[in-house]
């Protein structure tokens, strides 16, 4: 482990491998591309897994053996997403610890966004390759490349990602654009899902046209779209890698903190666990994150059977899927505006609360007149509105938990906390393609539809808005602020390191970095100018004209 970690710092040492971002506070250009950009990229596939591959097991996959009524695959893809979220939860457990015991030069959770570049490409492209057309072997090979996606892969990067937010910053403020961020970047994704792939499906169905009647494409047609989804997940998270800072795990390496042993380690998974599940607010903000993430995942799921299965008059199932992605995507999109000011302002547990209200209302509207195409519309829009605080917040309120109880315990359970959070997140998949083929079975393909796709996230919101009641961390995050610097403050002493206050830090490093940028402009400068034959100091005084210029234009705007 002592080696694993010391030739992972020398490979964090590399000029090649140093993260892009030099500024003590979080700019856009770090908020766009490493929690927007990136992570949409990094989690497109699972979100593209949960709108359609309940479709892609019955319609191409097991298409033949479900035809001739073969019982042994039904039960099967009942029970083998339910079955694998063991491995899922297991897998996550330990991404969440691998990453808690890291220390690098990079941070304990960015290496993995690098690692994951790979590892999740080539992971979301196994489950469409098929070497031998036979049942049996078709469930065996589902089975382990569901897993090696679900279980290993989208694990280690998804607790990683998740875990970001908490680390990036001190400043609650600024953690809650971030986490807006990230959670638009996961409902984007699931937008993609039921807005664009509709219409790529029947794209890539006519170039790698399945059975005979079917309007869904071959595997070899999800195959190659995943091949292409593969190569933008890659690119994705090398960008989320560059464009991202652990500014809280540079002030613990800083404070000397880290110089202790069981620091260096991190603590156990047992400590970890009995500090996460003895703070009440943590247990609250989990609990409620368990029931918006498992209905949304059934939802999602359940968009394609819906549609495909309730008439609307002669509206094609595939644009009326695509209407209603848009319908919902855009109440989401605009309330990015407007949720991380009102929650500042107001606190995120009466803006969740009065979010979750607004879904309920939304979705008995749309469950009442599940076939009026237009009532089903607008009930959606509304419970999409009425989510979005919840969206676009979790990841903050979780962060809120995890700096209340480090103030409490004297350590972070980051790795910890975010395994659990990405546990949810990942296991809502297999659990809500399992439920929905459960419920299709049970009520028939139209009911089943309707109760997946809205009655059961009705229902979700009702039980969330009571438990976020309960979610009182914010009134002490001040406090906590000041007695983990008490804190940082005795341990660097201890240590024999100068204490600096954290913003002096990491104030003193930007100006040290623009500093250095500065040296490297002038020498580029006089290097060009020595070359053309140009007077460096005509050249010199021209940049400065207009840096002065655009100062005096940014000061004009601020007044």
């Amino acid at each position: 482990m002592a080696q694993s970690q010391k030739s992972g710092a020398s490979f964090f040492n590399n000029p090649l491998t140093r993260t892009k971002v030099r500024s003590a506070n979080v700019k856009p250009v770090e908020a766009l591309i490493g929690y927007l950009v990136g992570p949409f990229c990094g989690m497109l596939a699972n979100c593209l897994f949960g709108t359609y591959l309940v479709e892609y097991f019955q319609k191409v996959l097991f298409a033949d053996e479900i035809a001739a009524g073969n019982k042994g695959v039904e039960t099967f893809l009942v029970l083998f997403p339910i079955l694998s979220a063991i491995l899922i939860v297991a897998g996550n457990l330990v991404a969440g610890q691998i990453i808690e015991r890291t220390r690098t030069k990079a941070g304990k959770a960015r290496p993995y966004i690098l690692l994951s570049a790979v590892t999740i490409a080539v992971a979301s492209v196994l489950m469409f390759i098929q070497p031998i057309e036979n049942a049996v072997f078709k469930m065996v090979w589902l089975a382990i490349a569901y897993n090696l996606f679900y279980a290993v892969a989208f694990p280690l990067y998804n607790t990683a990602n998740s875990a970001l937010v908490p680390v990036s910053t001190r400043n609650s403020k600024q953690r809650s654009v971030l986490a807006s961020f990230v959670n638009m970047a996961f409902l984007g994704g699931a937008g993609a899902g039921s807005i664009v792939m509709p219409m790529v499906i029947l794209l890539f169905a006519n170039a790698f046209p399945g059975p005979e009647g079917s309007n869904l494409p071959s595997s070899n047609g999800y195959l190659i779209l995943f091949i292409i989804i593969g190569v933008v997940t890659f690119l994705g998270c090398i960008a989320q890698y560059y464009f991202t800072r652990e500014r809280v795990t540079e002030e613990t390496m800083a404070s000397g903190e880290d110089k202790q042993e069981e620091k260096k380690q991190g603590p156990s998974m047992g400590k970890q666990a009995k500090a996460i599940f003895s703070d009440k607010f943590f247990v609250v903000t989990i609990i409620f994150y368990l029931l918006y993430q498992l209905a949304g995942g059934i939802k999602n799921g359940s968009m394609q059977s819906f549609t495909n299965n309730v008439a609307f008059g002669d509206l094609d199932p595939a644009f009326a899927m695509s209407i209603l992605g848009v319908i919902g995507a855009v109440p989401m999109a605009v309330a990015v505006l407007f949720v991380a000011p009102l929650c500042n302002k107001f606190g995120k547990q009466l803006i969740v609360f009065i979010g979750m209200v607004i879904g309920v209302i939304g979705g008995v509207l749309a469950g009442i007149f599940y076939n009026n195409f237009v009532v089903v519309a607008i009930g959606v829009a509304v419970k999409c509105l009425g989510s979005a605080p919840a969206g676009y917040m979790i990841l903050a309120m979780l962060a809120d938990c995890l700096d209340h109880m480090e103030a409490k315990n004297g350590f972070r359970c980051d790795g910890f906390g975010m395994s659990l959070y990405s546990s949810i997140m990942i296991a809502s998949v297999p659990l809500a393609t399992g439920i929905i083929s459960g419920m299709l079975g049970a009520f028939g393909k139209e009911m089943g539809s309707v109760v997946s796709y809205i009655w059961i996230e009705t229902g979700a919101y009702a039980l969330a808005a009571i438990v976020v009641l309960f979610f009182g961390v914010e009134k002490f995050l001040g406090e906590d602020r000041k007695k983990v610097l008490a804190r940082q403050k005795a341990e660097a002493e201890a240590a024999g390191i100068e204490w600096v206050e954290p913003e002096e830090r990491l104030r003193r490093e930007e100006a040290e970095a623009e500093r250095m940028a500065e040296e490297a402009r002038v020498k580029e400068l006089q290097a060009y100018c020595e070359k053309k034959g140009l007077s460096f100091e005509e050249e010199e005084a021209k940049y400065q004209a207009k840096l002065q210029a655009k100062r005096a234009k940014q000061e004009a705007k601020k007044k």
